[in-house]
């Protein structure tokens, strides 16, 4: 018989009639961390679904039954809930196919609180019940609810145990120098057996080729095109899943993170030291010296530092737009006279001929931003857009203040009542103010003052725009005075104006594109009539 979905059996009751109850569906989830010895211990699959089947027909007489569907998920970690089997159990969940859960232990269905505890707020929305063959728990009752959440933080404090002794483990292994996994590099092949890594001879040939090349003072980006040229090509690999991962070509930054590999020269390197390492080394410690010194003598931090006192009125703003890539100020000094440029940074991973852009000169490009925010400056077209936008937005903000401050003052009221009431002299003898009254008489002048300063910024605000009113000539004349000004503006000055106006510049061969902040022209006045109105503070009032 089918009742709601669910499979009814006949029970007999004490008067000799019967009623029908329901069956309950029991699912059980089995979970092992590693494949191995599968079958040789009490957390072996096959021992946690016989345990768990024989606590099912314990319960027969309440009508439980269980499904035969398997759910057993061998040599996967409890740390997240990323396992095909458990994925599986909650769309069935999701679909109604279950009452019940049992697994052989707590742990067996997370190790970690917070998913455990998502875990049982699904069960829970879904009315399906978890129940632990050995630890006596049920999550259809507030006992056993009490219990998980006890179990669960034992289960997680286990688990973060472990991996500090795991960590442990691999960092005393470091020290030894042995190897210890993660991703293949050049020159090295891992020996599964004796868990070390073994020279491959012809990829060593290349990275000994690459250290000897760069100790000659040959360029990273030139050393990279070099490589790739003569068809070079970095690490290929496979992961377990059997995903091929590198043999790819070179670039910049491949090629310095092979040079600053410990690796190559026999040392493990963990937390700032080096170790001796059990395997053989590809280059010698005197090769290996020389291309770090080459490292040491490179200027590029003191560059750096130079770019960064050097003016660069579009920095933060202009980008390639070939490769979509930003574009970095940089110089260049012949003859005592520095030259600037805007250098792309695909190009400097990529190699120069692979933008068209590549090095752009500062002053043609900045000559080109400028024009065409002068250009703006002229357009009465938008000064008369620009003039309309504040206003609105003025008009705006001043009627929000006006809300708001009546509000905020009623506070304030309630606030010094409050205060006031607790210190009724009724209530309280002169000089023996008790502990806590105390305490809170405190807490409420914190509020009072900290809501006193709020509504006085607001009331400050409010008069700074009601005095700052502007005319659409304010606006015509600050922009004009920008543009016969211009050139006589400091580089600091002009920065934070192209700053306010400009979100984006974007360069190709033979054009450029200037994209306008949305709110750019508008900040722009705000900021110029306000440094107008502190100017002619001596008397004059704005034009409204």
């Amino acid at each position: 018989m089918k009742h709601n979905g669910y499979n009814e059996i006949s029970g007999r009751n004490g008067d000799g009639s019967h009623t029908l109850r329901p069956a309950f569906r029991c699912a059980v989830y089995c979970r092992k961390s590693t494949d191995e010895n599968m079958d040789n211990d009490f957390n072996s699959l096959v021992a946690q679904r016989e345990a768990a089947l024989s606590f099912i027909k314990s319960q027969s007489h309440e009508n439980w039954i269980a499904i035969p569907d398997n759910y057993d998920d061998g040599g996967f970690s409890g740390s997240t809930t990323d396992r095909p089997a458990l994925q599986r159990l909650l769309q069935d969940v999701e679909a109604g196919k279950i009452d019940k859960i049992l697994i052989y232990k707590l742990d067996r269905l997370s190790r970690s609180l917070l998913d455990f505890t998502k875990l049982i707020e699904f069960l829970e929305q879904k009315k399906v019940s978890l129940i632990s063959v050995t630890q006596s728990f049920d999550t259809s009752t507030s006992m056993g609810r009490l219990t998980l959440n006890i179990l669960l933080s034992f289960a997680q404090f286990e688990r973060e145990i472990t991996i500090e002794r795991i960590k442990d483990k691999m960092g005393s292994a470091r020290k030894k120098g042995k190897y210890i996994g993660g991703k293949p590099i050049l020159g090295y092949d891992a020996d599964p057996d004796k868990k070390i890594l073994v020279i491959n001879p012809e990829e060593a040939k290349l990275v000994r080729y690459i250290f000897k090349r760069f100790v000659q003072k040959i360029p990273l980006i030139r050393l990279a095109n070099e490589l790739n040229e003569k068809g070079y090509k970095t690490k290929c690999w496979k992961s377990r899943k059997g995903k091929v991962h590198g043999g790819i070509s070179w670039n910049k930054c491949s090629v310095f993170r092979l040079l600053k590999n410990h690796t190559y020269a026999g040392m493990v390197y963990y937390k700032g030291k080096q170790y001796k390492a059990e395997h053989l080394p590809i280059i010698d410690i005197t090769l290996w010296n020389e291309a770090q010194a080459v490292f040491s003598e490179n200027s590029h931090a003191r560059g750096n530092q130079a770019r960064s006192k050097t003016p660069a009125l579009l920095r933060g703003i202009i980008r390639c737009g070939h490769h979509d890539a930003a574009m970095v100020p940089t110089y260049t000094r012949k003859n005592g006279k520095i030259y600037r440029y805007y250098l792309c940074t695909h190009a400097i991973k990529q190699g120069y001929e692979k933008c068209p852009t590549r090095l752009l000169p500062a002053g043609t490009a900045e000559k080109a931003v400028v024009d065409k925010i002068r250009g703006i400056f002229r357009s009465p077209e938008i000064i008369q857009e620009t003039f309309k936008s504040a206003i609105k937005a003025s008009t705006s903000r001043l009627e929000e203040i006006e809300r708001i401050v009546p509000r905020e003052e009623e506070s304030l009221r309630e606030l010094q009542s409050e205060a006031d009431r607790l210190m009724d002299v009724k209530n309280i003898k002169p000089g023996h103010v008790p502990f806590l009254v105390h305490e809170r008489l405190k807490n409420f002048g914190i509020e009072i003052e900290n809501k006193r300063s709020e509504i006085e910024k607001l009331k400050n605000e409010k008069n700074h725009l009601e005095s700052d009113c502007f005319n659409e000539g304010d606006v015509k004349n600050a922009l004009e005075s920008i543009d016969k000004l211009w050139d006589e503006l400091f580089p600091d000055e002009q920065a934070r104006v192209v700053n306010l106006l400009v979100e984006r510049a974007v360069v190709y061969q033979n054009n450029l594109d200037l994209f306008i902040r949305a709110d750019g022209m508008e900040n722009l006045i705000k900021d110029l009539t306000v440094k107008k109105g502190n100017e002619n503070a001596s008397g004059k009032t704005a034009n409204c």
